[in-house]
């Protein structure tokens, strides 16, 4: 076995979302659930088939965020694994939904942060082993930091 990280790539302005899914009804199922949820997101996603044919299958209502998310399934080339990039809303918005979505097993990471992907590969595959989200904590949050955080939430609308 052979341990690899790959370095996914998206729009700077953008989220991803990076799960584990199990059906080619994957990208139908997601694509209702971001529309239904964020019907004003632009997103693309893209599901990479672990039998049969082994395509990565994508749909999305933004052209470019749709060749991300395929490019970045390209990449990690998992199978029964799917790449959602958003834009004009959060993930924090729709996770409850992907979590209800039948095919989906779990997710991995829903971000705007760098990040990594941890893959094994062998002679049948590759799998995700976990992901690298952002970069480690530089200390704990004092006071001004504290106040900072209540007041972003309250300004984003999360909190009153």
């Amino acid at each position: 076995m052979e341990l690899k990280t790959v370095r996914l790539e998206f729009p700077e302005n953008a989220n991803i979302v990076v799960g584990q899914s199990h059906f080619i009804k994957t990208v139908e199922d997601v694509y209702e659930a971001v529309v239904n949820t964020v019907p004003q997101m632009k997103f693309g996603v893209a599901f990479s088939e672990a039998s049969g044919a082994c395509l990565v299958r994508a749909d999305g209502n933004d052209d470019d965020l749709k060749a991300c998310a395929v490019k970045n399934a390209l990449a990690v080339a998992a199978g029964h694994t799917f790449y959602l990039v958003m834009r004009e809303g959060y993930p924090v918005n729709l996770l409850t939904r992907l979590k209800d979505v039948p095919e989906v097993v779990g997710l991995y990471c829903a971000t705007a942060n760098p990040v990594e992907v941890v893959v094994a590969e062998t002679e049948q595959g590759r799998g995700i082993l976990g992901v690298i989200d952002g970069f480690g904590p530089k200390g704990v949050e004092g006071p001004a930091d504290i106040e900072w955080r209540h007041s972003l939430l309250r300004k984003i609308g999360y909190k009153r």
